[in-house]
């Protein structure tokens, strides 16, 4: 398409943002992505025939690529100018730029077969929409929609999972696009699912889903949030989010929301969906391991937790076993975080990290995984802290029947790096653990003290010594004469 082209394809409609970017923000979140949202809209509007589709906000060029692929004709509304001509002039769409306050029946069609909106409001609106609620931009957008028509919708959690994970730092340090709103006129969605599913209810949306590790770069979608693999898939998405400081580890944090039925509550933010046939439970299809069992992780820190040391001990040997038997390239990922437990049967659970080695250089390197992921978790041990990574990966491995000599503890990844807790919370707790097993020791050795002092002032011990003392004398000078 020639610039001339994608001019006459990219419309005015005002409140639109001449210097801003969406699309590529320099200080913002991005656009929408990921493969939930990709997948979502590959379900809803099927081979091909969805006739008109409004893509209200910014969604990735990739997305806008999904969608112009299988409808009749697409519009898009977006607020900034510079994206309204890249996204004219890569896809042959019709886009408006401007503010949805001012996306008026005079825009567009008069009615759609698919309103998308997976990015939510919040950027819909410019510095120029002093007032425009939640449910008013709600409501412009539903009554866009054809009377059989089907919506997709997003909303983003003002309490999601990242609130106990990560502090905000634009707290204190707002973003550019953090401009001044009216009170009453706020963008933003109800606080909690349960008010922002109230709202949708009313409008007829019913098909929810929550959305991890984030609205913006949505990898997986559920419609029920539970169970050990799906907590694995989702704790895993978050985990490679949050990467950097936090306030708790991510993984541990997010397999524990999950297992008290916090899952959806705390998604960081939610789809729901209008007029659509029946959707699959999981977006993308596949993203969740299906049968029964539990993560090999979760079994073995459960058994740690209470200082089994019996059932530890079986589940190492037991799992020892099987990786033997396995090909390499399965072994090679068959780490305790990627292995399904289901009773005395294994099988690896996606893919997952890759350890080098064979044999039992392959076995420690797995054990030694293992012991570093539940240091930085800031588990329980079932032994004195302190211990360094070798130390305790040496005690997993005995149980094996396995020896940790130089030679096979040098084939282990970042074997020398120290291992510790990933989270402040983590961190304070381990802390708090080495005082009071120090503050215990230092007791253990006044009470031993105390007991040695009483000892040596008793009465039998001074005779004891008053006998033997004479003895040690003659010893003594019979060693010097036969040298």
């Amino acid at each position: 398409m020639t610039p001339d082209q994608a001019d006459a394809r990219s419309i005015m409609i005002a409140g639109e943002m001449l210097n801003w970017s969406d699309l590529h923000p320099s200080d913002g979140r991005p656009a929408l992505s990921g493969a939930a949202p990709a997948a979502l809209l590959e379900a809803v509007l099927g081979g091909g025939s969805a006739g008109s589709v409004l893509v209200a906000g910014p969604h990735s060029l990739d997305l806008l690529k999904v969608v112009a692929d299988r409808a009749e004709s697409v519009d898009v509304l977006v607020r900034s100018a510079p994206d309204a001509e890249e996204i004219a002039e890569a896809l042959d769409v019709r886009v408006f730029c401007g503010s949805l306050d001012h996306f008026g029946a005079e825009h567009g069609e008069n009615s759609y077969d698919v309103v998308v909106a997976l990015d939510g409001f919040a950027r819909l609106v410019g510095p120029d929409t002093p007032v425009l609620t939640w449910t008013d931009a709600l409501a412009a957008l539903k009554a866009r929609l054809a009377p059989s028509g089907r919506l997709l919708l997003a909303a983003e959690n003002s309490f999601g999972i990242e609130r106990l994970v990560q502090p905000d730092p634009t707290i204190t340090v707002p973003r550019d696009e953090a401009w001044a709103r009216d009170v009453a006129g706020d963008v933003a969605p109800p606080a909690g699912f349960k008010a922002v599913s109230a709202v949708v209810e009313s409008a007829g949306l019913t098909a929810t889903f929550a959305v991890y590790p984030s609205l913006d770069e949505a990898e997986v979608a559920l419609a029920e949030v539970s169970g050990p693999f799906t907590a694995a898939v989702v704790a895993r998405s978050i985990a490679a989010r949050f990467t950097g400081p936090t306030l708790t580890d991510p993984y541990r944090t997010t397999q524990d929301a999950i297992a008290s039925g916090l899952g959806r509550e705390l998604a960081p933010g939610w789809y729901f969906v209008a007029g659509a046939p029946s959707l699959p439970s999981v977006l993308p299809v596949g993203a969740v391991p299906t049968g029964s069992g539990v993560l090999l992780e979760e079994q073995l820190l459960a058994a740690l937790r209470i200082d089994d040391h019996a059932a530890v001990r079986r589940t190492v040997l037991a799992f020892a076993e099987w990786l033997r038997a396995q090909d390499p390239a399965i072994a090679a990922v068959a780490s305790a975080d990627n292995v399904i437990a289901d009773g005395s049967s294994y099988r690896v659970f996606g893919d997952g990290a890759k350890v080098e080695g064979e044999g039992d250089a392959l076995l420690v390197g797995q054990l030694a995984r293992f012991v570093r992921r539940s240091l930085e978790a800031g588990s329980r041990q079932p032994w004195p802290a302190g211990g360094s990574l070798r130390d305790l990966t040496a005690r997993l491995a005995s149980m094996a029947g396995i020896t940790v000599t130089d030679e096979l503890w040098a084939g282990v990844a970042d074997g020398n790096e120290p291992a510790q807790p990933v989270g402040a919370a983590e961190q304070l707790a381990t802390i708090a653990r080495l005082s009071q097993e120090l503050a215990d020791a230092n007791t253990q050795a006044t009470w031993f003290e105390s007991q040695l002092d009483g000892i040596r002032r008793s009465r039998p011990y001074r005779i004891g010594q008053a006998v033997l003392n004479p003895a040690r004398v003659v010893v003594k000078r019979v060693r010097r004469v036969t040298r």
